[in-house]
């Protein structure tokens, strides 16, 4: 007599599965066929080490009812620390930041500061003018009382302003112009044509900053450029233009200092129209260096060119189609 299909059926099959119950073929692999479950009977039981005090037997510790996770009367003070694991023998300290990095640092500073300079210098010049138009309406008759406090404050506001925001923007200039020149030499792997002390003394000593600060961007500009140590560095014309601008500023400055030492009405006159000139100069000669530092630092650090794929056009599909069966 022979037993029943089920039986035998169940004999040849494995273990049931523990998440449906089913019984998978004898061979089908360590997974139920039907939901995916892991049919091997494994049951993992932490215990501490053998010897440690304290410890019991694993079947007393079977039968102990879990009562839910630890609770703590106070912060525990154990855990790990917060941020990243750095293995304290290998920890070094951080290296300081080179003449490139300073230097695109700076502009984030200087060049708003440049800006601000030149719209600072921008609204003296044309205080100085509506004052030279006073001197000229006061020739006919009296003049508003208004008017004359409003220019007298606009005047000196702008002209107290002015030059500190110069002072502060000049200090950030010199101290960019050397970084840059020795990052510039850096990538040029040569050693810079000034030291420190030359460039400083060449923007600061007057008669020397008429050429110094030009041959200093022309020289960065060569090295940032890529061209041959040994060829004659060539400015561009905007660095032309700076340079022109700049020497024109420095010796008009020197002549409305100058100018201010005479006396009479007439010589005050003229000077209102030379401060109203040489603001206007350091207007222009602010916006032209904003753009020169720009343009230097960018040479020095280009950035990597951002690419988009756009779809131009489809083209026809090279497969052709299926014959209708």
């Amino acid at each position: 007599m022979h037993p029943p299909v089920s039986e035998t059926l169940a004999a040849q099959a494995g273990p049931p599965c523990p998440r449906c119950a089913r019984r998978a073929p004898v061979g089908g692999g360590p997974f139920c066929p039907y939901c995916g479950r892991y049919l091997a009977a494994l049951r993992w039981v932490a215990e501490p080490p053998p010897g440690t005090p304290g410890s019991e037997p694993a079947t007393a510790r079977l039968h102990v009812r879990y009562t839910g996770p630890p609770r703590y009367r106070v912060l525990p003070r154990w855990g790990f620390p917060l941020g990243a694991w750095k293995d304290p023998a290998r920890s070094e300290a951080p290296a300081p930041p080179g003449p490139l990095q300073t230097a695109r640092s700076l502009i984030g500073t200087l060049v708003p500061l440049l800006w601000a300079t030149s719209a600072v210098a921008l609204l003296a010049a044309g205080a100085e003018v509506w004052r030279y138009v006073l001197l000229l309406a006061s020739r006919d008759g009296a003049l508003s009382a208004g008017a004359v406090a409003a220019s007298d404050a606009l005047v000196a506001s702008a002209g107290t302003v002015a030059p500190v925001l110069t002072a502060v923007s000049g200090a950030l200039l010199v101290l960019w112009t050397v970084r840059a020149a020795q990052a510039a030499a850096d990538r040029a792997d040569v050693r810079p044509a000034r030291s420190r002390r030359a460039i400083v003394a060449g923007w600061l000593v007057p008669g020397l900053n008429l050429s110094v600060p030009g041959s200093v961007f022309a020289e960065i500009e060569h090295s940032a450029l890529g061209l041959p140590p040994g060829l004659r560095p060539r400015p561009s014309r905007l660095l032309l233009a700076w340079w022109v601008l700049w020497a024109g500023g420095v010796v008009l400055s020197v002549v409305v200092l100058l100018w201010s030492l005479r006396t009479g009405v007439q010589a005050r006159a003229d000077g209102v129209v030379l401060h109203a000139v040489l603001d206007l100069l350091a207007a222009v000669t602010a916006a032209v260096t904003a753009r020169v530092v720009l343009l230097l630092t960018r040479l020095l650090a280009p950035s990597a060119p951002r690419r988009r794929e756009v779809l131009v056009r489809v083209g026809p599909s090279t497969t052709a189609p299926a014959a209708p069966a």
